[in-house]
């Protein structure tokens, strides 16, 4: 199964309010394995870059000024995402930025029921525990070394090995459970067993002879004295 696993940058914490996608990054996973084909994107977001969130990624208003803006890039992000389930931590502020850019491009909306949201997986499955992506790659031993500042494309590939551990662990997705063949044994018929006739450990009396005969040639057994 194929499966998209995303995250987006933003100018802030809402689409309605005005804020828009400065970064996305998208990850391809196939049976719950990293391909290695990816889809990484800056935008011009066409409005000022509020200093609060320069600090959580550091995308500022010069480096994006060249960058392409959402339209220009909309069919390659689509031709990438296909049909596949959308997977992100708190999925639900990336899909309201993800589809309030498309229809502000007059593209169909992405369908709720695509979306995989690995913080309520976490929460399930981890209750009481911190549900962060920085505590979960803490806790599956994820490096997040280079996780100096938040961006899109790195969080995805941090994401993508969380939501694998999320999800059982390093063996989802070897093909195993396809490809191994098991074999029935019928035991609808009586089983017979040959039974090999016991082997015979005794002395032969040549052999018995043979002993005694040694036995008497020795001088002053301990056996003899006292």
């Amino acid at each position: 199964m194929r499966e998209i696993v995303f995250d987006t940058e933003t100018t802030g914490l809402s689409f309605a309010a005005g804020d828009r996608v400065v970064e996305i990054g998208c990850v391809e996973l196939v049976n719950q394995c990293e391909t290695g084909e990816v889809f990484h994107v800056y935008f011009n977001p066409q409005r000022p870059m509020p200093p609060e969130a320069q600090a959580v990624h550091g995308l500022s208003d010069a480096f994006l000024r060249d960058k392409p803006l959402f339209h220009e890039q909309v069919e390659a992000l689509l031709d990438f995402i296909g049909e596949s389930p959308m997977v992100a931590h708190n999925a639900g502020f990336d899909f309201a930025f993800l589809n309030g850019e498309l229809q502000r491009c007059g593209r169909p909306s992405v369908a709720m029921s695509r979306m995989v949201d690995t913080l309520q997986i976490a929460r399930q499955k981890l209750p009481g525990a911190k549900h962060t992506l920085d505590a979960l790659c803490s806790r599956f031993g994820v490096d997040r070394s280079r996780r100096v500042l938040h961006g899109a494309l790195l969080d995805a590939q941090l994401l993508a090995q969380v939501y694998v551990e999320l999800s059982g662990g390093r063996q989802i997705g070897l093909g195993l459970l396809e490809e191994t063949v098991v074999e029935t044994i019928d035991f609808a018929e009586p089983i017979v067993v040959a039974i090999r006739p016991p082997r015979v450990f005794a002395a032969s009396a040549e052999e018995l002879a043979r002993h005694a005969a040694f036995v008497a040639g020795l001088k002053e057994p301990l056996w003899a004295s006292g």
